[in-house]
């Protein structure tokens, strides 16, 4: 029960890996808010955590969305100690093809909702004297793969804001640091399997497989928990080895 007594937001928290990440959260003990645009995939969450999870509605895209979802776990758990900036998109097209709405979607919803999220939580991080913030990149953070031009870039925006976010808030002991999966069997990484580039991918693998949800979620406990108090503005790979 690592984070036993804590309250976590998890955006993006009713699948995938955020899914994933909030069951963690609440199997080490924590009170759990998940949010995301609507309520309908949040069920299998609510029905595990009991009293101790809550679906809140969130467009990370908007700045005033995000001051409620954060209002709103300090209004219904007491105080907030964990946010994880997870929601994200993801708009394939090389950049002489992509429509200008999809990349300005995907840079709303993973770069700019990150800063939004962060920027919401940082009030309640403050009072809650171990404040803890956890980013989601991605392998194509820092690796090209043509045809994910927005994608890459933003999840490159989001290493970086985490970088300087931790240096900014780091007196206020609030640690700040960033996920940044591989090939995961779950969210992206299992639509990546069955697209016709997958034979591209696959050889990348230096473990010979997609790696779990679950190993994601373990490290995001990790950085979440008191083992991580002195690791900051840190991006955590969680990929195997990957042959790029």
């Amino acid at each position: 029960m690592r984070l036993k007594g804590k309250v976590a937001v998890v955006t993006g928290g009713t699948k995938g890996l955020g899914r994933r990440i909030a069951e963690a959260y609440l199997d080490e003990g924590a009170h759990v808010v998940v949010a995301a645009r609507d309520e309908a995939s949040a069920r299998p969450v609510l029905d595990k955590g009991g009293d101790r999870v809550v679906f809140r509605p969130v467009d990370v895209c908007s700045a005033d969305s995000a001051a409620r979802l954060t209002d709103a776990a300090v209004e219904h758990f007491g105080g907030l100690d964990i946010m994880v900036a997870n929601a994200g998109v993801s708009r394939p097209g090389r950049v002489a093809d992509l429509d200008p709405e999809q990349w300005q979607e995907t840079v709303s919803t993973n770069f700019t909702g990150t800063f939004h999220c962060v920027r919401a939580a940082v009030p309640h991080l403050r009072a809650s004297g171990a404040g803890r913030i956890i980013t989601m990149s991605s392998a194509l953070g820092s690796r090209v793969a043509p045809g994910a031009s927005a994608y890459c870039a933003t999840k490159a925006g989001v290493e970086m804001l985490t970088r300087v976010v931790a240096v900014e808030l780091a007196a206020d002991g609030i640690t700040t640091n960033c996920l940044s999966p591989g090939l995961i069997d779950e969210g992206m990484g299992k639509l990546l399997k069955n697209s016709p580039v997958w034979d591209q991918y696959a050889p990348k693998l230096a473990s010979g497989r997609l790696g779990r949800a679950d190993e994601v979620a373990d490290a995001a406990v990790f950085l979440a928990g008191d083992e991580a108090s002195y690791v900051n503005g840190h991006v955590l790979e969680v990929n195997g080895g990957l042959v790029w």
